[in-house]
């Protein structure tokens, strides 16, 4: 597939933020998407909170108020938010692939082909892959839990009508906060964070790597916004390898923090 332009990024101003006309991958799959319809991209990445928040809260914006929490569908407007922290819950809590806890409240269904999910605190983490490192080389977003696939760095998001049952749905636009992309872009593209966004028909929209900043702890921001509802799924590829190994050289070990993504549509 071919891959092309530059976009312009809005980005927050942080220690190592990344900022502005950071190279983007647009896809040019059987015809690829209008230029009319070419999304706007949001990204940041630094070592604090406040490094990327800015980005966030601009995605936030476009992608609409207010953030509809779990308030049954189909709305007009607004957005989902989904921060893994279960109203401040501090223990480690693992799910299942599907994994549809989300699918009621607020339209997303979550799948890899690894054994599943976790959504756990620095420490669970640590316990979960038996690595005590990851309670040190991590950083949550919002406090106080993270999220990875077991036994994969592949997540895949199915969109459906909060509410609404089994009701297909697109979004305009789809963002992930991710802790420790070490590896810039260009560096080895096999071994990126990228989120690789799809239509209803299954035609790639969208590629984009994810930024970096190098060092322990640091936080990254990922998201595209349409003008109209047309992404259907998306493939989240969080570093080199699945978690369990050390961080260091090749193995790029990432988790995620919040997704966000606008209200979804009911497919025509």
């Amino acid at each position: 597939m071919k891959k092309h332009h530059l976009l312009p990024a809005i980005a927050a101003l942080g220690l190592l933020s990344v900022l502005v006309s950071v190279p983007v991958r647009q896809a040019d799959a059987q015809g690829g998407t209008p230029d009319a319809a070419r999304p706007t991209v949001f990204q940041a990445a630094g070592t604090t909170v406040s490094s990327i928040l800015c980005s966030v809260d601009h995605f936030r914006a476009a992608l609409g108020q207010p953030n509809n929490a779990n308030t049954p569908g189909p709305l007009t407007s607004g957005r989902r938010e989904i921060n893994w922290d279960g109203g401040g819950a501090t223990d480690t809590a693992p799910a299942p692939t599907p994994f549809p806890g989300f699918l009621q409240g607020r339209g997303a269904l979550f799948t890899t082909p690894g054994t599943g999910f976790v959504q756990a605190p620095l420490s669970g983490l640590a316990t979960t892959f038996s690595n005590p490192t990851y309670a040190t080389i991590f950083q949550p977003f919002s406090p106080l839990r993270l999220f990875t696939p077991v036994g994969s760095n592949i997540t895949d998001v199915d969109f459906f009508v909060p509410g609404g049952g089994n009701v297909a749905a697109a979004t305009t636009g789809f963002g992930v906060v991710f802790s420790d992309v070490d590896k810039p872009d260009g560096l080895d593209p096999a071994g990126q964070t990228l989120i690789q966004y799809y239509g209803a028909d299954e035609q790639l929209l969208f590629s984009g790597f994810v930024p970096a900043s190098p060092s322990d702890a640091s936080l990254s921001f990922f998201g595209v916004v349409y003008p109209t509802p047309l992404i259907a799924r998306v493939r989240i590829t969080s570093g080199y390898v699945a978690p369990g190994p050390d961080d260091g050289g090749q193995q790029d070990i990432v988790v995620m923090d919040d997704f966000l993504y606008g209200e979804p549509q009911p497919l025509q």
